[in-house]
């Protein structure tokens, strides 16, 4: 078969899929819908945690590497099968298989990527309600002359108490229901076009906000001023690691997102465009909060309890403590909610293409099951905080549920995602398919993605999946 030839029926077929199939009204649409997906809670409060607790700007260095050389191919790759399928990422890869002649086997990895992003949302929709909680915190005052002691019995109290936590919960999720039952342009579009130049806006007034009120230039240094006696091997796993995760890969979200995205726009383009977003916020964010921790006298690497306990603490103590500790909290459930959107969409998107179900019907049942799913990430944190699931297992034996969700989408099911995504394009997929996607400018740079695709790319997955089983 010629070039022109498999083209054309390429087109022919994608045509076919995508009959009634929305899409993104533009290329700026999509950057900021998975830069949205891309930007959560990993950027403004576990990449800043990770950051203090591996030495700073030597990580950072370490990080951005590895954004480089496993997300970004990850991300191609992903949106590459979500744009040649047409449809969700199980029946993308169901049709991609069956076009090129492949085991149908490959599928499971859409499965793989839609439950993670169930069972993610599930426990992500908990956190997301700290956030909610601690705006209406911060702006009653609550925070303000706070001690470790009376801002750890603010967050444990938040935690003990099964019926907050279940209202924040309902809250958060009625909300990103609401967004993504009104579909691709009219919900998740609109909301984002308004929430992600917010997130930025309210970013920037934070970052303005360090400078004025906390040591900037040792924040600015720490970051920023790589010292490689501190970074350890531990450190650039961690960093591999989380690579992967900022960039909401290995959850079906990028290949959903990507059988939206219109076929004149750039895959290549666009990806790195999410990537620099993704990795500018979580600096940014950086920059925010560590300007106040050494203004304060707090510990920069103070692991999970950065956010919701050591910088509390830093807004009860400095001037304007009240209003800025509020907009800190909103710029997060902002930031909470646009990934939120992006972890339900590949499940609706599977449950639309359902005989009969509409995408309302679709989303409230995609929804409310995540919902009753997260009862047992709040029961973890309180009634059922002993209540070990797999004791029986050794290295499961002190694991709640939420410890268990967590552990089993982080560590297994996203790398092992990732992996074969990486595997199936980089050795499997059509690879005139593939270059006819990416349309890169010349063959030698189509050659050194597919490089790194196929040989880079999985090799550092591996490491970073036996790192987390070890």
């Amino acid at each position: 078969m010629t070039q022109t030839s498999q083209t054309y029926m390429e087109d022919a077929s994608v045509a076919e899929a995508r009959k009634d199939h929305p899409m993104w009204s533009s290329r700026f649409a999509f950057i900021l819908a998975a830069s949205g997906s891309a930007v959560g809670l990993g950027n403004i409060w576990k990449f800043p945690y990770i950051t203090g607790e591996n030495g700073g700007g030597a990580f950072v260095l370490v990080y951005l590497l590895c954004i480089a050389l496993i997300g970004l191919p990850i991300m191609i790759a992903e949106v590459t099968i979500g744009r040649r399928g047409g449809r969700s990422p199980i029946n993308s890869l169901r049709m991609l298989t069956h076009r090129d002649g492949l085991s149908s086997r490959w599928t499971w990895i859409g499965w793989m990527g839609i439950t993670a992003s169930f069972l993610i949302l599930s426990f992500y929709s908990v956190i997301g309600g700290w956030a909610l909680a601690y705006v209406g915190q911060s702006a009653s005052g609550a925070f303000s002359g706070g001690n470790a002691d009376s801002i750890g019995a603010l967050f444990g109290g938040l935690l003990a108490d099964p019926w907050t936590l279940l209202v924040w919960h309902s809250v958060f999720m009625a909300l990103v229901i609401f967004i993504v039952a009104r579909g691709i342009r009219s919900g998740m579009e609109k909301a984002i076009n308004i929430l992600m130049p917010l997130l930025f806006l309210l970013l920037l007034v934070m970052v303005g906000y360090a400078m004025n009120s906390g040591e900037f230039s040792q924040g600015f240094a720490f970051l920023f001023q790589p010292d490689f006696s501190k970074l350890t091997t531990a450190g650039i796993l961690t960093a591999l690691g989380h690579a992967f995760f900022t960039l909401s890969l290995g959850m079906g979200v990028m290949m959903a997102y990507g059988s939206y995205l219109p076929k004149n726009v750039s895959i290549v383009k666009t990806a790195v465009a999410v990537s620099v977003v993704d990795t500018a916020v979580a600096l940014l964010a950086g920059l925010a909060i560590f300007p106040l921790v050494f203004a304060n006298g707090l510990e920069p690497g103070s692991g999970p309890g950065l956010i919701f306990q050591t910088l509390p603490m830093a807004f009860g103590q400095m001037t304007g403590g009240v209003l800025f500790g509020s907009l800190f909290f909103g710029l997060l459930v902002i930031a909470a909610v646009t990934s939120a959107i992006s972890l339900l969409e590949p499940v609706v998107e599977w449950l639309e293409e359902q005989k009969g179900i509409s995408r309302l019907s679709g989303t409230l049942m995609g929804g409310i099951s995540i919902w009753l799913l997260g009862l047992l990430t709040i029961l973890s944190f309180n009634e059922w905080s002993n209540v070990y699931p797999l004791s029986f297992i050794s290295a499961f034996e002190s694991k709640t549920f939420f410890d268990l969700l967590d552990y089993v989408t982080a560590n297994l099911m996203m790398p092992l995602g990732g992996l074969f995504i990486a595997i199936f394009v980089g050795w499997f997929m059509n690879k005139q398919a593939v270059e006819n996607q990416l349309d890169l400018s010349n063959d030698v740079a189509f050659s050194l993605f597919m490089f790194v695709l196929r040989f880079i790319t999985p090799a550092a997955v591996l490491v970073v999946f036996i790192n987390n089983l070890l």
